[in-house]
């Protein structure tokens, strides 16, 4: 699953994104982003990281700088969210 989600995202990016107008508000961009996401933290928990971060990119949203957490930021968020159920 992982495998084709990288080779998904990566014919987006050469294929489809060179011909759309630019519209990511953050950097990375979002397709890099979930790249990255998927492939530090496989199909299941970076594609989860990758849709939240595309329900982020909207024009409410001010974008920025936004890279893939770490292994342990994720592992103390995961913790955090534990803490606080």
């Amino acid at each position: 699953m992982r495998g084709l989600l990288i080779i998904l995202i990566k014919f987006y990016k050469k294929f489809i994104s060179p011909v759309l107008p630019k519209s990511c508000r953050f950097y990375p961009t979002c397709s890099t982003y979930a790249l990255e996401a998927i492939e530090r933290f496989g199909a299941f928990e970076g594609g989860i990281l990758a849709i939240k971060r595309i329900l982020r990119c909207h024009p409410f949203n001010p974008g920025g700088y936004d890279p893939v957490p770490t292994k342990e930021e994720f592992l103390e968020l995961k913790l955090k969210r534990r803490k606080n159920k």
